[in-house]
């Protein structure tokens, strides 16, 4: 992979575009760690090979070589006086990160069939294109998001019966630097614009921002809730905590912070 899209981010960030990796999150993690000086805010891990990718609830992101993008970007969030983000604002960054993917997507295919799943998914007609990880580092000092884009695959050596992928889609075969590029280019004024509202994401325009592309929005759907019980009714808004807000079969509004969704055909 080139670095062409290595000037959507600061000067000051670090980039390792790696020929293979096990996981850009744990690369990435590692590297933030052990070496925070030389991995600051907007650092990015990256490469079109990753052989133990994951998803959510420990799923495995299974990656054809050379077909799909993992791209991690470290984020270490402040305030515009200099202090580390409040944690408890980070819940917002899984949801700019799937805004900056769907808006990506849809600009390099031109198409509007591109929605966000809340709260980290890109499909296409109910079809996984992109999945989002983020994870906390270790002393909360920051987060390191990982992204995964099905991008060369082809209908045969897609993972899943429910993945797409961008060839899939379009019917070409588009240049993984120019998905990675894309990303970034989506990624940094949402971010920066996020930092400057305090971590608002009323005031930054990103709660905005996330209503428009998500496509659950609207949708009937089942929420699998962490303790096990199922939510069942229709999302109608994302409240200023990130929560999807579901009005039940009874009529009332729940908000959920946490669990897995899926979209209902009945």
């Amino acid at each position: 992979m080139g670095r062409e899209w290595a000037e959507t981010i600061r000067e000051s960030a670090a980039i390792a575009t790696l020929d293979e990796a096990g996981s850009t999150n744990d690369e990435l993690a590692q590297r933030a760690v052990t070496d925070a000086a030389a991995w600051p805010d907007l650092s990015v891990v990256v490469t079109d090979t990753q052989t133990n990718g994951r998803g959510r609830l420990g799923r495995v992101w299974v990656a054809p070589p050379g077909e799909c993008l993992a791209i991690s970007v470290l984020v270490r969030p402040t305030t515009p006086s200099g202090q580390t983000l409040d944690p408890e604002r980070f819940g917002w960054l899984p949801l700019l990160a799937g805004a900056a993917m769907t808006r990506a997507l849809r600009r390099l295919t031109d198409s509007a069939a591109i929605d966000l799943k809340w709260p980290n998914d890109v499909l296409t007609e109910g079809r996984k294109l992109s999945g989002i990880l983020s994870e906390l580092l270790p002393d909360l000092s920051g987060v390191v998001i990982g992204a995964g884009v099905n991008v060369t695959v082809a209908s045969e050596g897609l993972p899943t019966p429910t993945s797409s992928s961008l060839l899939v889609l379009t019917g070409q075969r588009f240049d993984v630097d120019a998905v990675a590029s894309a990303y970034l280019r989506e990624f940094r004024p949402l971010y920066d614009a996020y930092l400057a509202s305090g971590g608002d994401a009323e005031r930054s325009g990103l709660r905005s921002e996330v209503r428009g592309v998500c496509g659950t929005l609207g949708s009937r759907v089942r929420v699998e809730l962490p303790g096990g019980a199922d939510l069942v009714g229709v999302a109608r808004d994302i409240d200023r905590d990130g929560r999807l807000v579901v009005e039940d079969e009874n009529g009332r509004l729940q908000s959920v912070a946490a669990g897995d969704v899926t979209h209902l055909r009945y």
